[in-house]
């Protein structure tokens, strides 16, 4: 099968505000033809909420600000040494379902420690990608229509404290902790490089890497 093209952006340290409505005004526009794209960035520190969180009505915790977004799942912290990947796709042109791409970003993930000689597997009570019994990538995506946004965040060499002052993914037990705990020496940038080649590789795709 003839491979597509996908877009790879790199964004950096982002406002999650600003991420937020470019990828919604992204989806809003898009097109047929408009081609896939994936988002690789950072979040200054923010906690967020999925729509099944209920009724939060707090600004901040612990001087953070919370926003609502329009994702499943409930709360999470985003901070700097955090890989945040948004997936905006076309799941029809891609011919994959949800189901189907959810299995293939748990592949992407545990391919990806696995190149790093790191095991890492899943829950299926709760959802994500866990080394040791602790979680190191939650997964929450939106599907309107057929196009996907939103996507995942893997903690590689972030501050976990503020996970404490949560229950990360709506669930007290989840014990939080980043892949440098596992894999000395690893970096985002080292990460990164091969997190776009599993991508590249299960999505069956060529890839315009922006910089």
């Amino acid at each position: 099968m003839k491979k597509k093209y996908i877009i790879m952006r790199n964004l950096g340290l982002s406002y999650w505000n600003n991420i937020y409505y470019n990828m919604n005004i992204f989806t809003k526009n898009r097109k047929k033809c408009t081609i896939n794209e994936i988002w690789f960035l950072e979040h200054y520190p923010i906690f967020t909420t999925g729509q099944t969180e209920s009724n939060n009505k707090l600004l901040y915790i612990n001087n953070i600000p919370i926003m609502n977004a329009n994702r499943g799942g409930k709360i999470t912290y985003h901070g700097p040494g955090q890989q945040i990947i948004y997936l905006l796709f076309n799941l029809k042109e891609m011919k994959i379902n949800i189901k189907k791409l959810l299995y293939l970003i748990d592949q992407i993930i545990l391919s990806t420690l696995y190149y790093f000689c790191c095991l890492g597997h899943k829950k299926f009570i709760n959802p994500g990608i866990y080394i040791q019994n602790k979680k190191i990538c939650s997964i929450a995506l939106r599907i309107k229509k057929i196009f996907c946004l939103h996507g995942l965040a893997l903690n590689i060499m972030t501050n976990l404290t503020p996970f404490k002052y949560i229950s990360p993914c709506g669930n007290n037990k989840i014990k939080m902790d980043n892949i440098s705990t596992f894999i000395k020496n690893i970096t985002l940038y080292k990460m990164k490089n091969i997190l776009i080649k599993k991508f590249l590789y299960f999505l069956n795709q060529n890839a315009f890497i922006y910089y």
